[in-house]
């Protein structure tokens, strides 16, 4: 993982956008960064990348990273390469272990690159690039759009279509320093924007195909950029873990809250998962009318938090996170076990859910697991998982709010416990009774059978994959099953009791789904809704492998919890009988028992 270090802010280049553009004069002292390069390697981290400002510039920079290798580290730098042209520094920086270059060229020609960076640096740039190539390096290329080169993203991609060892990046100009100052002339509407990014890559694709440099974008809502969604590339996909700026005490995870999802055109949104959103500065100036929703897609339900490293357990007895710090750790994706005398530090990579996401999931609703299964995913949560809740030894901490936290396994029988309230719905059920997306669980065969054979209730299964449907049926031969979607089942009115166990956030449209089942219910009838909301699981780099190499697919197209039910319940008119939603006491299991109007 890669730390990143801001070595100060002055620069060669004077571009119109710059992020620090008020903060110019401002240099970190050599002995700061030697510090911080010192606590890089106590973290734990593989690499340390500077920036600055431009950190080439700065005399102590083959100092520096002579330490790093010193220290059994690989070295990069964020750059605009100008000084990268010269091929003895090249040289001289490689044998010191330089592996990651994040270079900038914002134009295809002098003209173009030059007026955006106010110098004569075009020669320098992208000689740095002739330089760099065929080096074994990870070498990324990234260029700001703006309004005065966003009608000339083509000529980047000739520009960098001889070294196909690149990755090019279009980003999204940011409203930040110069970026804020100058929004106005500098900012082309992010539509307009990524359209032309998406021509941009389509033409280096058409036009270099394979043997051609690579191709991502940064800062671009997922939903204006159709094909190329997989392309996003942040800090976090290019595996930067933490950051500090000159003068910080310590480093922090790197984030995007200078992002954001407006509820106005991102609630429900299929991309809302791994999609950045809009900065927040283009949003207050701007607003959300260009963003284009999706709808539907299937996500995943879960994520994996993936062990890393074994931490040492304080000698004094105090805390172990502590210990290392608190502010380098991610509230959401870091994840401490306790168990015994070992400490077990994992992280999650995932961009199926946002950082808010993972924050909630395991901070608000407490739905950790450990994975003891040897499955590409777990289907028998009682007996796979183990619940990881906080340690109580943090309870009392004044930094419990902003620490990550210390977890600890758990004597839990949540999955058995909450389970046995939806046993207790079935067995006081009579009359007739069709359970939607029934799958092929016979996990209530048990006191659903009883009372078919004995007269009580006539069970019809409704299932849209067939070999689910058919193996159902065989396991069902007491009751009717039929290959068949919710959508399609034609008896209005006709059943006392409608089930969803486990299905609804397999319904693509849940307003859409609750009318239906609503509709097939005697008035007065029940509608009894079940599901899990997503969770994380501890695993071990075997087991991530192997659950990603596996052939379970995403099968949710929502993780609503049984708030999310209840609200569209009440819009329907239809009455909450019993309402028992997830909490880090429970298991991930919701219930609720409607009844309809």
């Amino acid at each position: 993982m890669k730390a990143l270090i801001k070595v100060g802010y002055g620069c060669n280049d004077h571009c119109t956008f710059c992020h620090t553009l008020d903060v110019r004069h401002v240099d970190a002292p050599a002995d700061e960064i030697d510090r911080k390069i010192d606590r890089a390697k106590a973290l734990g981290h593989t690499m340390v990348v500077l920036s600055g400002g431009e950190p080439t510039i700065r005399p102590e920079l083959v100092r520096w990273a002579r330490r790093v290798a010193a220290r059994d580290m690989d070295f990069g730098l964020v750059t605009n390469g100008r000084v990268l042209s010269y091929p003895a520094v090249v040289a001289e920086l490689l044998a010191l272990r330089l592996r990651y270059v994040y270079l900038s060229l914002h134009g295809g020609s002098r003209t173009i690159h030059n007026r955006l960076v106010r110098a004569d640096a075009f020669a320098e740039t992208h000689g740095a690039l002739a330089q760099l190539t065929g080096r074994g390096l990870d070498l990324k290329v990234n260029c700001v759009v703006t309004l005065q080169n966003v009608d000339h993203l083509r000529g980047v991609v000739d520009a960098v279509r001889p070294f196909p060892d690149v990755t090019l990046k279009f980003s999204m100009v940011e409203p930040k320093g110069g970026g804020a100052a100058l929004f106005a002339a500098l900012s082309p509407r992010v539509s307009d924007a990524a359209a032309r990014v998406v021509d941009a890559i389509e033409y280096g694709l058409a036009t270099a195909g394979a043997a051609g440099p690579r191709f991502a974008h940064g800062g671009f809502p997922l939903c204006l950029m159709p094909g190329h969604e997989h392309r996003y590339a942040d800090l976090k996909t290019d595996r930067f873990a933490t950051m500090i700026e000159v003068g910080e005490p310590d480093y922090f995870p790197v984030d995007d809250d200078n992002k954001l999802q407006p509820d106005e055109a991102c609630a429900g949104c299929a991309l809302a998962g791994p999609c950045p959103g809009l900065y927040r500065g283009y949003h207050a100036a701007l607003g959300a009318s260009e963003l284009r929703p999706r709808a539907g897609g299937p996500r995943s339900n879960s994520f994996d938090y993936t062990l890393e490293a074994t931490v040492r357990p304080s000698p004094d007895g105090g805390c172990p996170v502590l210990r290392v710090g608190v502010t380098p750790w991610d509230r959401g994706r870091h994840l401490f076990v306790a168990h015994g005398d070992r400490i077990a530090r994992f992280r999650a990579d995932s961009r199926d859910f946002s950082d808010r996401d993972l924050a909630a999931i395991k901070h608000d609703r407490g739905q950790l697991y450990l994975d003891r299964s040897a499955k590409d995913a777990p289907d028998d949560f009682a007996r796979d998982l183990i619940k990881l809740a906080r340690s109580p030894r943090c309870a009392p901490c004044p930094e419990y709010a902003r620490c990550t936290g210390l977890y600890e396994p758990v004597p839990d029988a949540g999955f058995d416990r909450d389970d046995a309230i939806v046993r207790g719905w079935l067995a006081a059920l009579a009359g007739d009774v069709i359970d939607v997306g029934c799958g092929a669980d016979d996990r209530y065969d048990a006191i659903l059978a009883p009372a078919a054979a004995a007269g009580r209730l006539r069970y019809v299964g409704v299932e849209p994959e067939p070999a689910r449907a058919a193996a159902r049926a065989a396991r069902c031969g007491w009751a009717e099953v039929r290959a068949q979607a919710l959508d399609d089942v034609a008896e209005r009115g006709a059943y006392d009791h409608v089930l969803a166990l486990r299905s609804w956030n397999h319904f693509p449209d849940g307003d859409g789904a609750l009318a239906r089942l609503v509709a097939l219910a005697r008035p007065g009838g029940t509608i009894i809704v079940v599901d899990n909301v997503a969770f994380g699981l501890a695993r071990t780099p075997a087991q991530t492998a192997r659950a990603r190499a596996g052939a379970a697919g995403f099968e949710h197209h929502r993780d609503d919890d049984s708030h999310a039910v209840v609200r569209r319940a009440a819009a329907a008119g239809l009455a909450v009988l019993d309402h028992h939603p997830v909490g880090p006491a429970t298991s991930n299991q919701w219930a609720v028992r409607l009844r309809a109007p």
